[in-house]
C-alpha cells in the first residue's frame, strides 16, 4: 500500500473539491426532492459546479427551486430503473478555523430580529421543550451567548459518545438520553439546548473533509452542525468534534434535519450506494473533463 499523499499546505485561502454520487433503485415512478447544493456565501466561494444524471432520460419534470429557508432545492420524477446522480463542486473557502468570539453577549429575546424567532421554538427533532428542564439547570448560571453555547458544545461532545445507535425519527432528547449520537444527532442536541436557554438555533449541513487534521478513518458522509444566533449573526458550533474546524461547506440551514434532508422520496426509490467527498486541492485545480455529458445549472 502506498503512503498517503502529503498534506497541502494551509494557506489564507483554501480550494476544496467536494461532491457526492448516489445511485437508487427506482420500482415505479417516484417523485425525489435533494437539498444538496451549496451557494455563494460570504466566505464561500463557488468556482465550478457540475451535474450528471445516468441515465439522463431517467428523470422528467427536472428543476429547482428556493424554499422558504432560502435553500436551494432540486425537484424531479425518477423513472423506473437504476438512477444515478451526481454533483461535483470546486469552491474556495478560508484556510482558517472556524473564528471564534468568546466575549460576545447575548441578545435578549426582545432584542432579536423578528425572522429569528421562529428558531427559538421546539421542533420535530429539536424538542427543546422536553429538555429545558436540563438545560437551565446545567447552563442557566453561565454568562455571555458564545460561552454558554460553548458549555453545551463541551458537555455534548463530552457526554454523548459517537456512534450509530439513532435512526430517522430519534429525537434531541432521545439521542441525549441514550448518551450515543452521529453527528445529525450532535446538531440536534445542540440546537434543543440552544433554544431552552432562549437562544436561537438552527440545524446546518454540508461538506466537511479532514483539512488541517489527521485522517480520522470514518468513511466520508454528508456533515451536520448547528448554528447559534449570538451577538448578531449566525455562529457555527460542531458539538460532534468540537473543536474549530478548516474547510466547511454549507449546503442548507433549517429548523431541523427534516427541512434539509439530502434526498426525500415520495415512494419506494432506494438507496443503493452513496459515496462522498470533500478534499483540499491546489490552489490552481479545476474539475476534470471526463468525456461524459453533463448538466450545467444555469
Amino acid at each position: 500500500m502506498s503512503a498517503p499523499a502529503p498534506a497541502l499546505p494551509l494557506t489564507e485561502i483554501i480550494r476544496v473539491r467536494v461532491g457526492f454520487s448516489l445511485t437508487f433503485d427506482v420500482p415505479f415512478p417516484t417523485p425525489m426532492l435533494f437539498v444538496v447544493e451549496p451557494q455563494e456565501r460570504p466566505g464561500q466561494r463557488l468556482l465550478q459546479s457540475r451535474r450528471l444524471i445516468e441515465p439522463g432520460e431517467g428523470v422528467t419534470h427536472l428543476h429547482r427551486y428556493f424554499d422558504a429557508h432560502g435553500n436551494v432545492i432540486w425537484r424531479m420524477l425518477a423513472q423506473p430503473g437504476t438512477l444515478t446522480i451526481s454533483h461535483d463542486v470546486m469552491a474556495e473557502v478560508s484556510g482558517r478555523p472556524d473564528p471564534q468570539f468568546p466575549d460576545l453577549p447575548k441578545t435578549l429575546v426582545e432584542d432579536l430580529p423578528d425572522d429569528t424567532l421562529r428558531f427559538l421554538l421546539p421542533s420535530r427533532y429539536a424538542d427543546s421543550d422536553l429538555l429545558a428542564a436540563e438545560a437551565w439547570e446545567r447552563f442557566g448560571h453561565i454568562q455571555g451567548g458564545w460561552a454558554q453555547v460553548q458549555a453545551i458544545s463541551d458537555h455534548l461532545y463530552g457526554s454523548c459518545m459517537y456512534g450509530v445507535g439513532s435512526n430517522s425519527t430519534t429525537t434531541a432528547q432521545q439521542a441525549y438520553a441514550s448518551g450515543k449520537a452521529v453527528c445529525r444527532d450532535f446538531a440536534h442536541m445542540g440546537v434543543a439546548f440552544c433554544r431552552a436557554l432562549n437562544i436561537p438555533a438552527r440545524y446546518a449541513c454540508g461538506y466537511l473533509g479532514d483539512i488541517g487534521i489527521p485522517p480520522d478513518g470514518v468513511p466520508m458522509d454528508f456533515h451536520a452542525w448547528f448554528e447559534a444566533f449570538i451577538d448578531g449573526q449566525w455562529r457555527t458550533f460542531d458539538a460532534r468534534h468540537n473543536k474549530p474546524r478548516i474547510g466547511r461547506i454549507l449546503i442548507a440551514t433549517g429548523r431541523d434535519a427534516a427541512d434539509v434532508a439530502f434526498t426525500t422520496t415520495f415512494g419506494a426509490a432506494r438507496l443503493t450506494q452513496m459515496t462522498v467527498w470533500a478534499d483540499q486541492v491546489q490552489l490552481d485545480a479545476e474539475l476534470p473533463e471526463d468525456g461524459q455529458p453533463h448538466d450545467y445549472w444555469e
